[in-house]
């Protein structure tokens, strides 16, 4: 363990599995009390025995990230267990629906928006209070889908993403004074339950890695490093852009 989120509270949503899943025992690991979200109380049951058994400490609430109420819960949670919030990391999303854009239905569009996009809002309009008193780092997830990849039949997915990337530039500019650092970090393709959805076969698999410059998709644990930095002091002078944890996935033609 380095410590270095030593004293430090975090929320992590999305953490059932995936990115989430890594990151909140990434940063239970450097000393940080976190509390973890998710739809499903079992998978949040495991992680919090791990983190617990590795030493560290953490809380789960299961429940829908698209609530208010949901969001309040999980910031009363952390100050209630643990006496504060320094880091929110509202990561949980979902591909969403698919499709030719002209017949993606308005209920399906708006349900993929309110995931992505709306569930961030929430995390911030709670997370934010609770920090304005000792400052703190609010990260959301993004896309590359969106920001550097057009994908076709990913419309919905893809504004979303967008989205949240101009979110955090407003947030940024907005409490940047309040030593409230807000950061969307921005993963390339990674080996994730969600990447399951977008395709299996041995064909599509090998599309994806190769619009990478490193030929590959990331592991979960190689993006927490960044969720790490990001969440860190290491990062004190780091607010506002969206920072691509890309493998290459920007510049690779071939």
């Amino acid at each position: 363990m380095m410590n270095n989120l030593k004293n430090k509270v975090a929320i992590v949503t999305g953490a059932s599995s995936g990115i989430g899943y890594a990151t909140a025992k990434l940063f239970a690991q450097e000393g940080a009390k976190v509390i973890v979200a998710a739809r499903r109380q079992q998978e949040l049951d495991t992680l919090v025995q791990e983190i617990t058994q590795a030493g560290g400490e953490a809380r789960a609430l299961a429940g829908d990230i698209t609530r208010e109420d949901h969001a309040k819960a999980l910031v009363d949670l952390a100050i209630q267990e643990f006496g504060g919030l320094h880091i929110g990391f509202n990561n949980a999303g979902t591909l969403g629906v698919s499709g030719p854009t002209p017949e993606i239905t308005l209920d399906a569009w708006s349900d993929t928006i309110n995931t992505n996009l709306n569930s961030a809002f929430l995390g911030a309009k709670y997370q934010i209070p609770a920090m304005l008193k000792s400052g703190g780092s609010l990260i959301f997830t993004s896309s590359f889908v969106g920001y550097t990849v057009g994908m076709p039949q990913k419309a919905a997915y893809a504004a979303s993403k967008a989205g949240v990337i101009g979110l955090t530039k407003a947030l940024a500019s907005e409490f940047g004074e309040n030593s409230i650092r807000v950061n969307a970090l921005v993963p390339g393709g990674t080996d994730t339950p969600m990447a399951e959805e977008f395709g299996t076969s041995p064909e599509v698999v090998e599309f994806v890695k190769k619009m990478h410059a490193l030929k590959r998709t990331a592991r979960p644990e190689e993006i927490a490093k960044s969720a790490l930095y990001l969440a860190s002091d290491a990062s004190s002078f780091t607010t506002g852009p969206a920072m691509l944890v890309g493998g290459g996935v920007s510049i690779s033609k071939t």
